[in-house]
C-alpha cells in the first residue's frame, strides 16, 4: 500500500515510529533531521496568527444576524468556559494525586507575577497590542481584539469589500491546511531530534509524566465533556465526541496548535450540520 495515500493520522504514527528508529539507530541523522521538525512548528506559529485575525475579522463583517444566533454563541462561549475550567480542575487534581519530580538541565529564569494585578495588567496590555507586533509575536489576545474591532467595522463595507475578505481568510485557512499536511514529516524530525539528543533512557523518565498528561486529556475528552453535552442535550454524547476526537481531536494533539486546527474544525462542523453563522464566529 503507497503511504502517501494513508490518512493523516497513520501517517503522524508512521512519523513517530520512523522519528524514534532513526533517532535510536542514526543520531546523527536524527540531529541533521531535527531541521524538519524546527520548520514545521516554525511555519505553524508564522501562520496561526493571521489565520486567527482574518478568520474572525471576515466571519463577524460577513455575519447575518438570525433569530437566536446572538443566544448560541453566547451559550457556545459560556460552554467553552466551563470546560476550561473543568479540564484545568482536572489536571490540578491530577497533578496533586500523582505528584511528578522533573530535573531540569538549566536552572528555571524568571520570577513569578508579584500579585494578580500584574497579571491582568499584562493581559490588558496585550489585549491593546499594535496589531503588527501581536502577529508578529504572537500574541492571540491581541489579534482577536483587532479582528473583533476591525470585524464590527467592516458590517458597514460595500459587499464586494467583504467576499474579497472572506476569500483572503479562505486562503490563508488553505495554507494552514498545506503545512498540516506536512506534519507528518514535521513530527518526524522532532521525534528524531528529541530521541537522538536525549536518548531513550532519559527519555524514560519523562514516561510517567506523558502518561499523566494523557491519562488527564482522556479524562477530559471522554468524561467531562460528553458530561457536558450529556447536561445541555440530554441524548447521548459519544457518537458525536468520538466523531469530534477521530477527525479532529488526533490532529489537534500531535501539531500541538489549536490555531492551525481551526481549517480542520470548521469542516468538520459544516459537516455535522452546525449553523455557519454560529461555528464561523465560535470557533476561531
Amino acid at each position: 500500500m503507497n503511504p502517501l495515500r494513508w490518512g493523516l493520522v497513520p501517517q503522524i504514527l508512521a512519523g513517530v515510529v520512523l522519528g524514534a528508529l532513526c533517532g535510536v539507530l542514526l543520531p546523527g541523522a536524527g540531529e541533521s533531521v531535527g531541521l524538519l521538525g524546527r520548520l514545521f512548528v516554525s511555519m505553524l506559529k508564522a501562520v496561526a496568527p493571521l489565520l486567527v485575525l482574518l478568520l474572525v475579522m471576515s466571519a463577524i463583517a460577513n455575519r447575518h444576524e438570525r433569530g437566536g444566533d446572538a443566544r448560541r454563541t453566547f451559550l457556545t462561549l459560556l460552554l467553552y468556559l466551563a470546560g476550561t475550567v473543568c479540564a484545568a480542575l482536572v489536571g490540578v487534581l491530577l497533578s496533586f494525586a500523582f505528584p511528578q519530580t522533573l530535573v531540569l538541565v538549566d536552572a528555571a529564569e524568571g520570577s513569578p507575577p508579584a500579585a494578580v494585578g500584574s497579571v491582568l495588567a499584562d493581559v490588558l496590555f496585550k489585549l491593546v497590542d499594535n496589531p503588527v507586533n501581536a502577529l508578529l509575536e504572537g500574541n492571540f489576545l491581541g489579534c482577536l481584539t483587532w479582528a473583533v474591532l476591525l470585524g464590527i467595522s467592516f458590517r458597514r463595507a460595500p459587499t464586494s469589500f467583504r467576499e474579497h475578505l472572506e476569500t483572503l481568510a479562505g486562503g490563508v485557512a488553505d495554507v494552514v491546511r498545506y503545512v498540516i499536511r506536512l506534519a507528518p514529516v514535521g513530527i518526524f524530525g522532532l521525534v528524531a531530534y528529541t530521541v537522538a539528543t536525549t536518548g531513550v533512557a532519559a527519555l524514560a523518565d519523562y514516561a510517567a509524566l506523558a502518561l499523566l498528561l494523557v491519562s488527564a486529556m482522556l479524562v477530559v475528552a471522554l468524561v467531562v465533556n460528553p458530561l457536558i453535552v450529556l447536561l445541555v442535550t440530554r441524548r447521548n454524547p459519544y457518537p458525536v465526541v468520538l466523531r469530534c476526537l477521530e477527525e479532529s481531536g488526533i490532529t489537534a494533539f500531535f501539531t500541538r496548535s489549536s490555531a492551525a486546527n481551526i481549517p480542520v474544525n470548521l469542516a468538520l462542523a459544516k459537516k455535522l450540520g452546525i449553523s455557519e453563522e454560529l461555528y464561523s464566529v465560535t470557533i476561531p
